[in-house]
């Protein structure tokens, strides 16, 4: 196998990852979600403010390190998407950045706003920052309105190798339903973890049991939106075409990412697994004395499926960002990665991941 071509693919394997665990980290942002009707009382708000104010920095980083991992192994899609949609990640980032401040004045002592205002910074963050990223994410498969020239780097007027062709730069995609449905999904996704994290905890603050209680009841609505959502997505997803580059030629393909799956049936396992992950967290909620562990149950069941999904967009030869204002312009895991060179030492230092895995769970356990 060309050493180009595996390093390419492993790079996609672990964006991907990361990209599915942030999904996952988002329970964060479904915590904050619940401050201003499912949390409606005093006690009921500190506790969010104390589930969330002590893991959202692992949210954040991962999705930092997720934006350098892409830019690091993809370039040309960091510098398209990154810089071609910035109204889109501009929004989203000024969303993350609201929660951190958000954090830290809400019970300052010298707050003149009011943790009022604070609450509502931090259930825009969680409500709307999820839904963005789930939008943002969709974009995957169904392309931005973008023009992609390497030869352009030689220009000195506009060195720019790729450039977005109107003034919504990113905003476009929230008129896309199949971007919205991505978006409802991940919502609805990150919402039903907060609930199940909230049933976990075995808290005895005041009003910690009314609150759980309150979430039991919230619960099934929640999970059964996401499970239909998810479904509607994946089926949608299935019939979609997709562009490959056939013969030096951008073409397109009727069901590209169902062909992806069924020919990396490893891919649609994990798929599976992943589904049956989710559906079993569920469930099992509703049995007795079955709460401790389903946020976990249904966490990695979010993970692997997730991941399953952001692989089939770049596995297969597919495009895994499509040039809507001309296809030709596509970009696949062979025309945007970055060298060789770059790619073999990048993947020396992903050595390092274990570590790096070790102490997120190290520092999960112990940051309470």
């Amino acid at each position: 196998m060309n050493t180009l071509y595996f390093l390419q693919h492993y790079w996609w394997a672990l964006v991907s990852l990361l990209g599915a665990i942030l999904v996952f980290l988002l329970f964060v942002q479904g915590l904050q979600s619940l401050l201003l009707r499912t949390a409606s009382t005093p006690q009921a708000k500190d506790l969010v403010c104390k589930y969330a104010g002590h893991k959202w920095e692992i949210t954040f980083t991962t999705l930092v390190t997720f934006g350098g991992a892409a830019f690091a192994s993809f370039p040309l899609f960091y510098s398209t998407s990154f810089g071609g949609a910035y109204w889109l990640w501009m929004t989203i980032l000024f969303l993350f950045v609201v929660q951190a401040v958000s954090f830290e004045f809400r019970d300052h002592a010298h707050n003149l706003l009011g943790a009022r205002t604070f609450e509502i910074l931090l259930f825009l963050n969680g409500a709307f920052g999820s839904f963005l990223l789930g939008v943002a994410v969709a974009t995957l498969f169904s392309g931005g309105s973008f023009v992609m020239e390497k030869t352009a780097i030689t220009d000195l007027n506009e060195p720019a190798i790729s450039y977005w062709t109107n003034g919504w730069h990113g905003l476009e995609g929230l008129l896309n339903p199949f971007n919205l449905l991505l978006g409802f999904v991940v919502y609805f996704a990150a919402r039903t973890l907060a609930l199940l994290y909230v049933i976990s905890k075995q808290d005895n603050d005041e009003g910690a049991e009314a609150f759980r209680n309150k979430c039991r009841r919230h619960f099934p609505i929640s999970a059964a939106i996401f499970v239909l959502l998810f479904v509607v997505f994946a089926l949608w997803l299935c019939l979609r075409s997709g562009y490959r580059e056939i013969d030096g030629t951008m073409t397109e393909v009727a069901f590209a990412y169902w062909n992806t799956l069924w020919t990396n049936p490893w891919i649609l396992i994990i798929l599976l697994v992943g589904v049956v992950g989710v559906l079993f967290g569920i469930v099992r909620q509703f049995l007795p004395k079955g709460e401790a562990r389903n946020f976990y149950w249904v966490g990695g069941g979010v993970v692997l499926a997730v991941w399953a999904v952001l692989l089939s967009a770049g596995f297969g030869g597919n495009a895994y960002f499509i040039s809507t204002h001309d296809p030709s312009m596509s970009l696949t895991l062979v025309n945007s990665s970055s060298s060789l060179f770059t790619l073999r030492v990048m993947a020396i230092a992903s050595i390092a991941i274990p570590f790096v895995i070790a102490y997120i769970t190290w520092a999960w356990r112990h940051i309470r």
